[in-house]
């Protein structure tokens, strides 16, 4: 029974039991005082007899005369024909009894439970067997100034009868029973139909089903239900608009161009964005690397001492004297800003910023305008001064005005071959929205890039290694891909010298971005070169790219083109000699 889970049958349940138990003992209050006024009754009708008797015995002085057995006259004054009259002296002695003629052979009776009562409290009553007569007795004793008088009647089943209480009260408490059960079901429903309502608001709320308007009665029940709903509603809103605000933290995380990463008071990895991971590599000079890694780079020496110090501190972080520093890293001619902050609850930030993009952009700019102007004089003067002597000197031979032609041809193609990069530049910087992102499969855009330099691959004796999975799609522009692959092949090629490996790789990936490795084993270049490589026009030997035929934009139009899907480019020495070019692609989507 007390495993119903609905409320409203245990409220009726329990509040019913309460009736019943409260009617019952109305009940058995009921039946002991009516059986208790039916006694009385009957007693107060033997006290008019021993009263009777007392009087008698008075008036005729039958105590002084000790002729007691003169009450025997008193048969016609008292109606009942069975009715005992006893009279015992205090110390138990009978000195009359009606029911026998010879009643001072009689056993005292000073111990009799009616006797010992009268004696004690001046009257008594009792019901028991008697063992002179050998029937059962309601007797009534009564104390008076020389003896008690007892009387007594058979307790048969006319006194039984009378002793038995009325029930002509059950029916009137039955009538109230129902009428209070109904009106306590009635009550339980009410009540359990709120309780309810609560309930299936509560199990929608758990399963994250959709929530009706739901209506309350108007009583504390419902106020309490109403109060419930509405703190709901509100904890609703603010979970919704933290939600919001949460999603609009990562993605704003995934967007900055500064690495973030947040970390437990344990430092564990909370969470971080891929520039993050990609200045990590940068600084520690490694192309596999995590975020809780960061412990674990000696460049990294002074933060990793502030980060220990501060969660070994026993002292509680205020608001707003929160820990934090700055430091500054060089690392292959970049340069990092590097910013840590606690949390009140210990847990911390690290903030990297590249601060080689604003110096690199202030270089190029002032650089720009001059380049250009040297790079297209050059091969403008040469064209001229080849064109010059031709047309001053009629007299040349021919063979000589072959030649000077065909120089001046070569220098034309060289000025048509730097205008277009120029242009390929500019489209890319400028206009790059105008080339449509699609599926790539980059293994295969990398063995058409091989293909195209198969000549001077096998001249060179130069062997490329294509590490990359089979199906690995990046969402880019095929064109703009190849271009990528082709520069840093034509790179290699032109500069990396004779009998060189070149590997293509993917050495790591997120949920955004692929990250790819192009490295060889050839000379490379010095540290100092390494922040400036990707600039236009910018040789590492001045005479480097003109003897080979080189423009002086073909990383420049890597980088911008990376840039242009939203990645990253770096390069950097390799550790066995050479030089490693890392940048990131994004995942087709």
């Amino acid at each position: 029974m007390f495993k119903i889970k609905k409320i409203k049958w245990k409220f009726f349940i329990y509040y019913f039991l309460l009736l019943v138990a409260f009617v019952l003992s109305m009940i058995a209050f009921q039946n002991k005082r009516e059986h208790h006024f039916r006694i009385a009754q009957l007693t107060a009708t033997l006290n008019e007899y021993t009263d009777l008797t007392n009087r008698y015995i008075i008036r005729h002085s039958l105590d002084k005369e000790n002729s007691y057995s003169r009450i025997d006259s008193l048969k016609t004054l008292i109606p009942p024909n069975d009715v005992r009259i006893t009279v015992i002296d205090f110390n138990g002695k009978v000195l009359y009894d009606n029911t026998l003629a010879d009643f001072s052979k009689m056993m005292n009776h000073k111990d009799r439970p009616e006797v010992q009562k009268a004696l004690y409290s001046g009257s008594g009553e009792n019901i028991r067997f008697s063992e002179t007569t050998q029937e059962e007795y309601f007797y009534y004793a009564k104390s008076y100034n020389k003896f008690i008088i007892r009387a007594a009647l058979p307790f048969n089943k006319d006194v039984r009868k009378f002793l038995k209480s009325d029930k002509i009260f059950l029916p009137y408490f039955i009538f109230l029973f129902i009428i209070f059960g109904l009106f306590l079901a009635y009550i339980a429903n009410h009540i359990g139909t709120t309780i309810t309502k609560l309930k299936d608001f509560v199990v929608k709320i758990r399963r994250n089903e959709a929530v009706t308007e739901t209506k309350f009665p108007d009583d504390e029940l419902g106020f309490i239900s109403n109060e419930i709903v509405q703190i709901y509603e509100q904890f609703r809103r603010a979970r919704n608009e933290l939600t919001l605000e949460k999603e609009k933290l990562i993605n704003h995380l995934f967007v900055l161009k500064e690495g973030v990463a947040f970390f437990s008071p344990d430092k564990k990895i909370i969470l971080n964005n891929s520039h993050f991971i990609f200045y990590l590599n940068i600084i520690s000079g490694e192309t596999e690397i995590t975020a809780d890694r960061i412990y674990n780079i000696e460049e990294l020496k002074d933060l990793n001492e502030f980060i220990d110090k501060n969660l070994s501190d026993g002292n509680e972080f205020h608001t707003l004297e929160l820990p934090r520093m700055e430091c500054r890293v060089q690392r292959e001619g970049y340069h990092f800003m590097i910013q840590c902050i606690f949390f009140a609850d210990r847990s911390f930030e690290i903030l990297i910023t590249d601060n080689t993009a604003m110096v690199k952009r202030s270089v190029m700019k002032q650089q720009l305008t001059s380049n250009i102007a040297h790079e297209l004089k050059t091969p403008i003067a040469s064209v001229k001064g080849y064109l010059e002597t031709i047309l001053n000197i009629p007299e040349l031979d021919e063979t000589k005005q072959h030649y000077f032609i065909e120089k001046a041809y070569n220098q034309s193609e060289r000025l048509t071959q730097l205008v277009n990069d120029i242009a390929l530049l500019n489209k890319i910087e400028e206009y790059s929205d105008l080339y449509p992102h699609e599926k790539v499969e980059v293994k295969k855009v990398v063995e058409e890039v091989i293909e195209s330099f198969i000549d001077q691959i096998t001249k060179k004796g130069i062997t490329v290694v294509n590490g990359l999975e089979d199906n690995l799609c990046v969402n880019a522009n095929s064109s703009l891909v190849f271009t990528i692959f082709r520069n840093l092949l034509d790179n290699s090629v032109d500069y990396g010298g004779d009998n060189i490996t070149i590997w293509i790789s993917k050495y790591h990936e997120d949920q955004v971005y692929y990250y790819f490795s192009f490295s060889d084993n050839g000379p490379g270049v010095n540290e100092e070169h390494l922040i400036r490589i990707f600039e236009r026009f910018y040789r590492i030997d001045s005479g480097r790219s003109r003897k080979v035929g080189g423009t002086g934009l073909g990383l420049a139009i890597v980088k911008n083109a990376v840039l242009s899907f939203k990645g990253e480019i770096s390069a950097r020495k390799r550790k066995d000699g050479g030089l490693e070019f890392l940048f990131s692609l994004p995942k087709k989507i």
